[in-house]
């Protein structure tokens, strides 16, 4: 008997079962793009499973903020979704709701990369064009250093996310930029480019 393989278009559907709000759709979309994008940098063999964990990493988010990480099993596992789906979902809240360590590569990037999405979103928001399609590092290094700007953005999680892949905060960000970029119209980025 074959395993349950979520689909891209199945993820979608439950997506929009459990999130309303616009913006975390594009969160989603946002994530499920950057996830895709470090598969294929990783030469990872079954990069949908990464687009769709991406995808689906907030699913009880919206109407569980409090138990945030903590109801992704309760809502995905009566749709069969596989045990590595939902611990990589799971851990992504390492230290702040779960006490789920991110160990494989897949969890590092969701975990590395979440927060950053979305100081990358306020420093596009900012810029005159509202394009991430033109987009420097050094933009987004000169954001993070002023802790005022998107305070909510946890720089402590990125740094250790990207200590726990191995690479260069400032490589990171770049890879998280380009695979923004490639659904930047899907997630509100493109601009006026």
């Amino acid at each position: 008997m074959n395993a349950f393989i979520p689909d891209r278009n199945f993820a979608f559907t439950i997506l929009n079962k459990y999130v309303q709000s616009e913006s975390l759709i594009r969160h989603a979309l946002t994530m499920e793009a950057v996830m895709r994008y470090f598969a294929k940098l990783f030469c990872e063999k079954d990069v949908e499973k990464w687009a769709v964990i991406g995808l689906l990493h907030d699913i009880d988010y919206e109407k569980y903020t409090d138990k945030h990480c903590l109801m992704v099993r309760d809502i995905l596992s009566p749709y069969g979704f596989p045990e590595e789906y939902l611990r990589a979902i799971e851990s992504h809240g390492y230290k702040i709701m779960t006490n789920i360590e991110p160990i494989e590569i897949m969890e590092k990037v969701l975990y590395a990369t979440d927060e950053l999405t979305g100081l990358i979103s306020a420093t596009v928001l900012l810029r005159p064009s509202k394009s991430i399609m033109d987009l420097k590092v050094s933009s987004v290094k000169k954001k993070w250093k002023q802790k005022s700007f998107a305070s909510g953005v946890n720089r402590d999680i990125i740094e250790e996310g990207a200590k726990m892949l191995g690479i260069k905060l400032d490589l990171l960000i770049e890879n998280t930029i380009k695979g923004m970029q490639t659904e930047a119209e899907a997630i509100g980025l493109k601009g006026e480019l």
